[in-house]
């Protein structure tokens, strides 16, 4: 493996165990699908067969052949805490933290295409209308994104991520 991912193709499947972890993928840009069932066995199906990063916080799935082999990449996550969650896969999978934020729909893991002002009128709150200039929309689930304060909330955290990213010291 490079000494950092540095590309989109990267993709995850996530164990409800750390669901919040999937948004938090998605608004880095990353496909993240967020594995809704109990079966284990279709769990990690889904990885081998879409060639996906399992995350898990189950350690009977670690204990698989499929993943003591190799066949399919795993990152155990022994913590309940969404933010160490995310620290750990950025450090063990070295991704390089030059995110593409919010290019893909936090709801549905499909990607964002812009939208100008004009094609979101009637389609968004009027206070939005008139303060936002910049929309993103997901194709899939036709949910409409801008950048409101939760956009710059959420910005925040993923650039405190990033600076941890370039100094690794600071995140531990």
């Amino acid at each position: 493996m490079p000494d950092t991912v540095q590309s989109r193709e990267l993709k995850f499947v996530v164990d409800h165990n750390v669901g919040k972890l999937a948004k938090w993928l998605r608004m880095m840009g990353y496909n993240a699908v967020l594995f809704k069932e109990e079966d284990d066995g279709n769990l990690v199906r889904t990885a081998l067969a879409q060639d996906r990063v399992l995350l898990t916080k189950d350690s009977q799935l670690m204990r698989r052949r499929v993943v003591t082999s190799g066949r399919v990449k795993a990152v155990f996550l022994d913590t309940d805490d969404p933010d160490e969650q995310l620290r750990r896969v950025i450090r063990t999978l070295r991704l390089d933290c030059h995110f593409k934020p919010f290019s893909v729909c936090l709801e549905c893991n499909h990607p964002l295409v812009e939208r100008t002002k004009e094609e979101v009128r009637g389609r968004v709150p009027p206070y939005v209308f008139r303060t936002q200039q910049q929309f993103m929309e997901c194709l899939s689930c036709h949910r409409i994104y801008w950048r409101g304060t939760h956009w710059q909330a959420m910005n925040r955290v993923l650039q405190r991520l990033a600076s941890e990213c370039r100094d690794p010291q600071v995140g531990e």
